[in-house]
Protein backbone atom coordinates (compact mmCIF):
# COMPACT_ATOMS: atom_id res chain seq x y z
CA UNK A 1 0.00 0.00 0.00
CA UNK A 2 2.85 2.39 0.84
CA UNK A 3 4.53 1.66 -2.52
CA UNK A 4 1.26 2.40 -4.34
CA UNK A 5 0.88 5.71 -2.52
CA UNK A 6 4.48 6.65 -3.33
CA UNK A 7 4.03 5.95 -7.03
CA UNK A 8 0.75 7.87 -7.08
CA UNK A 9 2.44 10.81 -5.36
CA UNK A 10 5.16 10.72 -8.03
CA UNK A 11 2.52 10.75 -10.78
CA UNK A 12 0.68 13.72 -9.26
CA UNK A 13 3.96 15.57 -8.68
CA UNK A 14 5.13 15.10 -12.29
CA UNK A 15 1.82 16.25 -13.76
CA UNK A 16 1.61 19.03 -11.17
CA UNK A 17 4.96 20.34 -12.35
CA UNK A 18 3.77 20.09 -15.97
CA UNK A 19 0.65 22.08 -15.07
CA UNK A 20 2.69 24.82 -13.39
CA UNK A 21 4.90 25.08 -16.47
CA UNK A 22 1.99 26.75 -18.26
CA UNK A 23 3.04 29.95 -16.46
CA UNK A 24 6.47 29.80 -18.09
CA UNK A 25 5.84 28.01 -21.41
CA UNK A 26 3.07 28.34 -24.02
CA UNK A 27 -0.10 26.48 -23.01
CA UNK A 28 -0.26 24.92 -26.48
CA UNK A 29 3.17 23.36 -25.84
CA UNK A 30 2.07 21.89 -22.49
CA UNK A 31 -1.14 20.39 -23.85
CA UNK A 32 0.78 18.90 -26.78
CA UNK A 33 3.18 17.29 -24.29
CA UNK A 34 0.34 15.88 -22.18
CA UNK A 35 -1.68 14.46 -25.08
CA UNK A 36 1.51 13.37 -26.87
CA UNK A 37 2.67 11.48 -23.78
CA UNK A 38 -0.60 9.51 -23.79
CA UNK A 39 0.09 8.72 -27.46
CA UNK A 40 3.64 7.56 -26.75
CA UNK A 41 2.66 5.50 -23.69
CA UNK A 42 1.05 2.80 -25.82
CA UNK A 43 4.13 2.46 -28.03
CA UNK A 44 6.46 2.55 -25.01
CA UNK A 45 4.50 -0.28 -23.35
CA UNK A 46 4.66 -2.42 -26.49
CA UNK A 47 8.42 -1.94 -26.89
CA UNK A 48 9.59 -1.97 -23.29
CA UNK A 49 7.21 -4.50 -21.77
CA UNK A 50 6.35 -6.82 -24.65
CA UNK A 51 9.29 -6.51 -27.01
CA UNK A 52 7.05 -5.47 -29.91
CA UNK A 53 8.24 -2.51 -31.99
CA UNK A 54 5.25 -0.93 -33.74
CA UNK A 55 5.49 1.49 -36.66
CA UNK A 56 1.71 1.51 -36.96
CA UNK A 57 0.86 3.89 -34.11
CA UNK A 58 -0.30 6.76 -36.39
CA UNK A 59 -3.01 4.41 -37.70
CA UNK A 60 -4.44 3.71 -34.23
CA UNK A 61 -4.13 7.41 -33.37
CA UNK A 62 -6.09 8.23 -36.54
CA UNK A 63 -8.87 5.73 -35.82
CA UNK A 64 -9.37 7.29 -32.39
CA UNK A 65 -9.38 10.78 -33.88
CA UNK A 66 -11.75 9.86 -36.73
CA UNK A 67 -14.09 8.03 -34.35
CA UNK A 68 -14.48 11.31 -32.47
CA UNK A 69 -14.61 13.36 -35.68
CA UNK A 70 -17.28 11.19 -37.34
CA UNK A 71 -19.52 11.46 -34.29
CA UNK A 72 -19.12 15.23 -33.90
CA UNK A 73 -19.37 15.97 -37.62
CA UNK A 74 -22.19 13.62 -38.64
CA UNK A 75 -24.05 12.36 -35.58
CA UNK A 76 -23.95 14.50 -32.44
CA UNK A 77 -22.51 17.53 -30.67
CA UNK A 78 -21.51 16.29 -27.20
CA UNK A 79 -17.67 16.16 -26.99
CA UNK A 80 -17.72 13.61 -24.18
CA UNK A 81 -19.67 11.19 -26.36
CA UNK A 82 -17.26 12.05 -29.17
CA UNK A 83 -14.31 10.97 -27.01
CA UNK A 84 -16.11 7.73 -26.14
CA UNK A 85 -16.76 7.12 -29.84
CA UNK A 86 -13.04 7.53 -30.57
CA UNK A 87 -12.08 5.14 -27.78
CA UNK A 88 -14.62 2.57 -28.96
CA UNK A 89 -13.39 2.74 -32.56
CA UNK A 90 -9.78 2.39 -31.40
CA UNK A 91 -10.73 -0.55 -29.19
CA UNK A 92 -12.56 -2.32 -32.02
CA UNK A 93 -9.75 -1.84 -34.55
CA UNK A 94 -7.08 -2.86 -32.03
CA UNK A 95 -8.99 -6.00 -31.07
CA UNK A 96 -9.40 -7.10 -34.70
CA UNK A 97 -5.88 -6.22 -35.86
CA UNK A 98 -4.30 -7.63 -32.72
CA UNK A 99 -5.85 -11.04 -33.35
CA UNK A 100 -3.71 -11.26 -36.50
CA UNK A 101 -0.63 -9.17 -35.78
CA UNK A 102 0.44 -10.56 -32.39
CA UNK A 103 0.82 -14.00 -33.95
CA UNK A 104 3.77 -12.67 -35.96
CA UNK A 105 7.40 -12.61 -34.86
CA UNK A 106 8.95 -9.26 -33.94
CA UNK A 107 10.28 -8.29 -37.40
CA UNK A 108 7.11 -9.28 -39.24
CA UNK A 109 5.02 -7.59 -36.55
CA UNK A 110 6.92 -4.34 -37.10
CA UNK A 111 6.60 -4.43 -40.89
CA UNK A 112 2.95 -5.50 -40.83
CA UNK A 113 2.07 -2.59 -38.56
CA UNK A 114 3.89 -0.24 -40.94
CA UNK A 115 1.86 -1.70 -43.81
CA UNK A 116 -1.34 -1.22 -41.80
CA UNK A 117 -0.36 2.40 -41.26
CA UNK A 118 0.07 2.88 -45.02
CA UNK A 119 -3.29 1.20 -45.69
CA UNK A 120 -4.99 3.43 -43.10
CA UNK A 121 -3.52 6.55 -44.69
CA UNK A 122 -4.84 5.48 -48.10
CA UNK A 123 -8.20 4.63 -46.52
CA UNK A 124 -8.65 8.07 -44.94
CA UNK A 125 -7.11 10.09 -47.76
CA UNK A 126 -8.54 8.34 -50.84
CA UNK A 127 -10.96 5.48 -50.29
CA UNK A 128 -13.24 7.22 -47.76
CA UNK A 129 -12.66 10.73 -49.10
CA UNK A 130 -16.43 11.36 -49.37
CA UNK A 131 -16.67 10.97 -45.60
CA UNK A 132 -13.22 12.10 -44.37
CA UNK A 133 -12.72 14.93 -46.92
CA UNK A 134 -9.15 13.70 -47.36
CA UNK A 135 -6.43 16.28 -46.70
CA UNK A 136 -9.05 19.03 -46.29
CA UNK A 137 -10.29 17.22 -43.22
CA UNK A 138 -13.38 17.41 -41.02
CA UNK A 139 -13.97 20.69 -39.17
CA UNK A 140 -16.29 20.42 -36.17
CA UNK A 141 -15.00 22.92 -33.58
CA UNK A 142 -18.13 25.04 -33.93
CA UNK A 143 -20.40 21.99 -33.63
CA UNK A 144 -19.34 21.03 -30.10
CA UNK A 145 -21.81 21.92 -27.36
CA UNK A 146 -20.77 23.46 -24.07
CA UNK A 147 -20.63 20.82 -21.35
CA UNK A 148 -21.13 21.19 -17.58
CA UNK A 149 -18.29 21.09 -15.03
CA UNK A 150 -15.55 20.89 -17.70
CA UNK A 151 -16.46 22.62 -20.93
CA UNK A 152 -14.70 20.66 -23.66
CA UNK A 153 -15.68 23.23 -26.25
CA UNK A 154 -13.07 25.56 -24.72
CA UNK A 155 -9.28 25.27 -24.69
CA UNK A 156 -9.19 25.58 -20.89
CA UNK A 157 -11.66 22.71 -20.48
CA UNK A 158 -9.69 20.44 -22.84
CA UNK A 159 -6.47 21.42 -21.06
CA UNK A 160 -7.74 20.29 -17.65
CA UNK A 161 -9.54 17.24 -19.07
CA UNK A 162 -6.36 16.09 -20.80
CA UNK A 163 -4.46 16.27 -17.51
CA UNK A 164 -7.15 14.27 -15.70
CA UNK A 165 -7.18 11.61 -18.43
CA UNK A 166 -3.38 11.42 -18.47
CA UNK A 167 -3.21 11.00 -14.68
CA UNK A 168 -5.80 8.19 -14.87
CA UNK A 169 -3.85 6.45 -17.64
CA UNK A 170 -0.58 6.75 -15.70
CA UNK A 171 -2.16 5.20 -12.61
CA UNK A 172 -3.50 2.37 -14.79
CA UNK A 173 -0.13 1.69 -16.42
CA UNK A 174 1.66 1.97 -13.07
CA UNK A 175 -0.55 -0.88 -11.88
CA UNK A 176 -0.11 -2.87 -15.10
CA UNK A 177 3.67 -2.51 -15.20
CA UNK A 178 4.57 -2.73 -11.51
CA UNK A 179 1.82 -4.46 -9.56
CA UNK A 180 -0.12 -6.92 -11.70
CA UNK A 181 0.37 -10.53 -12.75
CA UNK A 182 -0.61 -9.48 -16.26
CA UNK A 183 2.21 -6.92 -16.36
CA UNK A 184 4.69 -9.57 -15.24
CA UNK A 185 3.35 -11.92 -17.92
CA UNK A 186 3.84 -9.22 -20.58
CA UNK A 187 7.46 -8.80 -19.49
CA UNK A 188 7.90 -12.58 -19.52
CA UNK A 189 6.64 -12.66 -23.13
CA UNK A 190 9.45 -10.28 -24.02
CA UNK A 191 12.20 -12.17 -22.18
CA UNK A 192 11.20 -15.82 -22.66
CA UNK A 193 7.86 -16.53 -24.29
CA UNK A 194 8.55 -20.26 -24.60
CA UNK A 195 9.10 -20.65 -20.86
CA UNK A 196 5.91 -18.69 -20.12
CA UNK A 197 4.01 -21.02 -22.42
CA UNK A 198 5.58 -24.02 -20.65
CA UNK A 199 4.23 -22.66 -17.34
CA UNK A 200 0.71 -22.91 -18.74
CA UNK A 201 0.03 -19.33 -19.83
CA UNK A 202 -1.75 -18.59 -23.07
CA UNK A 203 0.83 -16.24 -24.55
CA UNK A 204 -1.43 -15.30 -27.46
CA UNK A 205 -4.06 -13.93 -25.06
CA UNK A 206 -1.39 -12.06 -23.08
CA UNK A 207 0.02 -10.42 -26.22
CA UNK A 208 -3.41 -9.72 -27.67
CA UNK A 209 -4.68 -8.04 -24.49
CA UNK A 210 -1.47 -6.02 -24.13
CA UNK A 211 -1.76 -4.95 -27.77
CA UNK A 212 -5.40 -3.89 -27.29
CA UNK A 213 -4.67 -1.91 -24.11
CA UNK A 214 -1.67 -0.15 -25.67
CA UNK A 215 -3.41 0.82 -28.90
CA UNK A 216 -6.69 1.79 -27.25
CA UNK A 217 -4.57 4.21 -25.22
CA UNK A 218 -3.15 5.50 -28.50
CA UNK A 219 -6.69 5.93 -29.84
CA UNK A 220 -7.56 7.85 -26.67
CA UNK A 221 -4.81 10.31 -27.54
CA UNK A 222 -6.33 10.64 -31.02
CA UNK A 223 -9.70 11.48 -29.50
CA UNK A 224 -8.08 14.12 -27.28
CA UNK A 225 -6.29 15.64 -30.28
CA UNK A 226 -9.62 15.76 -32.13
CA UNK A 227 -11.52 17.72 -29.47
CA UNK A 228 -8.51 19.96 -28.82
CA UNK A 229 -8.06 20.94 -32.47
CA UNK A 230 -11.68 20.61 -33.59
CA UNK A 231 -10.29 19.23 -36.82
CA UNK A 232 -9.02 15.91 -38.17
CA UNK A 233 -7.41 15.20 -41.56
CA UNK A 234 -5.76 12.22 -43.22
CA UNK A 235 -2.34 13.67 -42.38
CA UNK A 236 -2.65 12.31 -38.85
CA UNK A 237 -2.07 8.78 -40.20
CA UNK A 238 0.79 9.71 -42.54
CA UNK A 239 3.40 6.94 -42.74
CA UNK A 240 6.20 9.51 -42.47
CA UNK A 241 5.17 10.02 -38.83
CA UNK A 242 5.48 6.34 -37.92
CA UNK A 243 9.00 6.71 -36.50
CA UNK A 244 8.08 9.50 -34.05
CA UNK A 245 6.43 7.48 -31.22
CA UNK A 246 9.18 4.83 -31.46
CA UNK A 247 11.91 7.47 -31.28
CA UNK A 248 10.22 9.22 -28.35
CA UNK A 249 9.76 5.90 -26.53
CA UNK A 250 13.45 5.04 -26.91
CA UNK A 251 14.51 8.59 -26.07
CA UNK A 252 12.58 8.72 -22.81
CA UNK A 253 13.05 5.07 -21.88
CA UNK A 254 10.83 2.35 -23.35
CA UNK A 255 8.73 0.55 -20.77
CA UNK A 256 9.32 3.10 -18.02
CA UNK A 257 6.47 4.96 -16.36
CA UNK A 258 7.71 8.47 -17.09
CA UNK A 259 9.69 7.74 -20.25
CA UNK A 260 6.87 8.88 -22.58
CA UNK A 261 6.69 12.27 -20.85
CA UNK A 262 10.45 12.76 -21.07
CA UNK A 263 10.55 11.66 -24.71
CA UNK A 264 7.70 13.86 -25.92
CA UNK A 265 8.93 16.81 -23.84
CA UNK A 266 12.41 16.66 -25.37
CA UNK A 267 11.26 16.08 -28.94
CA UNK A 268 8.44 18.64 -28.84
CA UNK A 269 10.69 21.13 -27.09
CA UNK A 270 13.36 20.81 -29.74
CA UNK A 271 10.76 21.00 -32.51
CA UNK A 272 8.69 23.93 -31.20
CA UNK A 273 11.22 25.96 -29.23
CA UNK A 274 14.77 25.07 -30.24
CA UNK A 275 13.83 25.10 -33.94
CA UNK A 276 13.34 28.85 -33.66
CA UNK A 277 17.03 29.19 -32.86
CA UNK A 278 18.56 26.09 -34.48
CA UNK A 279 17.70 25.24 -38.08
CA UNK A 280 18.63 21.55 -37.93
CA UNK A 281 16.91 20.45 -34.70
CA UNK A 282 16.32 16.98 -36.19
CA UNK A 283 20.09 16.46 -36.17
CA UNK A 284 20.16 17.15 -32.43
CA UNK A 285 17.41 14.59 -31.84
CA UNK A 286 19.25 12.01 -33.95
CA UNK A 287 22.56 12.54 -32.16
CA UNK A 288 20.86 12.41 -28.77
CA UNK A 289 19.05 9.18 -29.67
CA UNK A 290 22.27 7.57 -30.95
CA UNK A 291 24.10 8.60 -27.77
CA UNK A 292 21.37 7.05 -25.62
CA UNK A 293 21.39 3.82 -27.61
CA UNK A 294 25.17 3.56 -27.35
CA UNK A 295 24.89 4.20 -23.63
CA UNK A 296 22.90 1.01 -23.12
CA UNK A 297 19.39 1.66 -24.47
CA UNK A 298 18.29 3.03 -21.11
CA UNK A 299 16.63 6.26 -22.16
CA UNK A 300 16.70 9.59 -20.36
CA UNK A 301 14.60 8.44 -17.40
CA UNK A 302 16.75 5.40 -16.60
CA UNK A 303 19.94 7.39 -17.19
CA UNK A 304 18.89 10.10 -14.74
CA UNK A 305 17.65 7.47 -12.28
CA UNK A 306 21.00 5.68 -12.34
CA UNK A 307 22.85 9.00 -12.01
CA UNK A 308 20.83 10.14 -8.99
CA UNK A 309 21.12 6.65 -7.50
CA UNK A 310 24.92 6.78 -7.74
CA UNK A 311 25.01 10.27 -6.20
CA UNK A 312 22.78 9.20 -3.31
CA UNK A 313 24.85 6.06 -2.69
CA UNK A 314 28.05 8.11 -2.77
CA UNK A 315 26.58 10.59 -0.31
CA UNK A 316 25.47 7.74 1.95
CA UNK A 317 28.93 6.11 1.85
CA UNK A 318 30.60 9.45 2.61
CA UNK A 319 28.27 10.02 5.58
CA UNK A 320 28.96 6.54 6.90
CA UNK A 321 32.70 7.12 6.56
CA UNK A 322 32.44 10.39 8.49
CA UNK A 323 30.44 8.69 11.22
CA UNK A 324 33.01 5.91 11.53
CA UNK A 325 35.82 8.44 11.72
CA UNK A 326 33.96 10.45 14.37
CA UNK A 327 33.24 7.28 16.31
CA UNK A 328 36.87 6.25 16.15
CA UNK A 329 37.98 9.63 17.43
Amino acid sequence: MIKILKSWVAIFVVFGVLYLLKYFLPQSFIIEVVIGSVYVMGCSFLIGRMGLVSFGQPAYLAFGAYGTAFYLYYLGTNPYLGVLAGIFMGLAISAVMGAFLVRLSSSYFTLSNLAFCAISFFLFQKLLVNYTHGDNGLWFLGRMDSTPVLDLSTTKGVFIFSFLVAIGIWILFDYLMNRSVFGAACLAVKTNEEKLRFLGYNTFKVKWLGFVIANTTTAMAGALYAIYLGFVSAEISDVSRAIEPVAMSMLGGAGTLFGPIAGIFILTGLKDIASQVISYWELMVGLLLVAIMLGGEKGVVNFLGDLFGKLLRKKYVDNQSLKSVDGGV
